[in-house]
């Protein structure tokens, strides 16, 4: 049910402006600052809804997951303070989420594109031919909501004990495929973990890069001067040693790699912020990572020398405004959080939210 709130507290709705002591409401489902009359008191630090920039809601380690278990996952996500979630990528049909009222709202990708074996089984659609991908891409844009999701770089085991990262797609199919997303209104988000495939994701236009671990000094700068942001997914990287480990004795050059970009994971994000990448907010939950971290997320960023100020930045506003979600201004939609204490002083309370607001129901 609908509540109306007064919301007593500081209001972080943007880096430049600080917080703000002006009254604001929750009254109809949006925030508003008219006075609407009688109100509840709503008191602590303000933040627009947490967004998780690359999240799997109804993908599990095997795959596609049954309708509880997704709904257990999407309330996990909004439990933790997350009201808007980019689904990078899903082989379950999640379109009744939106409908939930303990669900964030969900902008899609589509299901991820990739090449047979040269992925994580039942998650990806596999193209047998890259000719195929440019119509794939079109069409997953049409299955999602603005947003097309490609495996750039995956080990290719037919090498044997050679086998390392490679990228999956020429360039011209890369130039072609991101175009066809383009035409069709969509816009493409890439996991890639190797050196190798950036260039030529870069040169066909990609819009934002999942993980980004294998970027060169080089390639950094190019994404900052396209404007394209990263995703660092800390809790995904953080297992690149153990992943290492198990490939250790059949890929010894995979291996080597993976331990290198773990041993490296907390310079490279700081490289990546040092030359003014936008650095966006993703758990990569789903598959092997649980739902509802973002706070461990926040913190591991923070961990690795990324100001927190700024790492707020990437999980509400600055994430809303790439997705083109409003934030907390007049009228929007009244999704929110509150914390007890400024979260700029210590991202740990980001783990600890007094209240989340979801389209104006009080859900915590």
């Amino acid at each position: 049910m609908e509540e109306t709130w007064r919301l007593t507290g500081p209001v972080l709705a943007g880096r430049d402006t600080g917080p703000s002591t002006a009254r604001w409401w929750v009254h109809r489902g949006r925030i508003t600052s008219t006075d609407p009359g009688p109100a509840q008191d709503l008191g602590g630090w303000v933040l627009p809804g947490l967004v998780d920039v690359h999240c799997h809601i109804g993908l599990g380690p095997d795959g596609p997951v049954d309708p509880t278990t997704a709904r257990e996952q999407a309330a996990s996500d909004l439990r933790a303070g997350t009201t808007l979630v980019r689904d990078a990528g899903s082989p379950a049909d999640t379109r009744w989420l939106d409908d939930e009222p303990l669900a964030p709202r969900i902008i899609r990708a589509g299901r991820h594109l990739a090449r047979p074996k040269r992925y994580l089984r039942h998650y990806a659609r596999e193209l047998d031919a890259v000719e195929e991908l440019p119509e794939a891409m079109a069409e997953e844009a049409e299955r999602g909501d603005g947003w097309v999701k490609l495996v750039g770089d995956w080990i290719d085991r037919a090498a044997g004990a050679e086998a390392d990262l490679a990228p999956l797609w020429p360039a011209e199919q890369l130039r072609l495929g991101v175009a066809a997303a383009h035409a069709a209104g969509a816009r493409v988000t890439v996991h890639t973990f190797a050196t190798e495939s950036v260039d030529d994701l870069l040169d066909a236009g990609v819009d934002c890069i999942e993980h980004g671990t294998g970027m060169t000094a080089a390639q950094i700068e190019r994404a900052a001067a396209a404007g394209v942001p990263v995703v660092p997914t800390m809790l995904q990287v953080d297992n690149f040693a153990a992943i290492a480990v198990q490939g250790e004795a059949k890929y010894p050059r995979f291996a080597a790699r993976m331990r290198a970009m773990h041993a490296r994971r907390h310079q490279q994000v700081r490289t990546l912020h040092a030359a003014g990448v936008r650095l966006l907010l993703g758990t990569d939950a789903g598959g092997a990572i649980g739902h509802g971290r973002i706070a461990e997320e926040a913190a591991a960023l923070v961990a690795a020398g990324i100001p927190a100020v700024d790492v707020i930045a990437a999980a509400t506003w600055s994430a809303r405004e790439f997705l083109g979600a409003p934030g907390l201004s007049e009228g929007a939609p009244a999704d929110l959080v509150v914390y007890p204490t400024d979260p700029r002083e210590d991202i740990g309370v980001l783990a600890r939210p007094a209240a989340v607001v979801r389209a104006g129901r009080r859900i915590r």
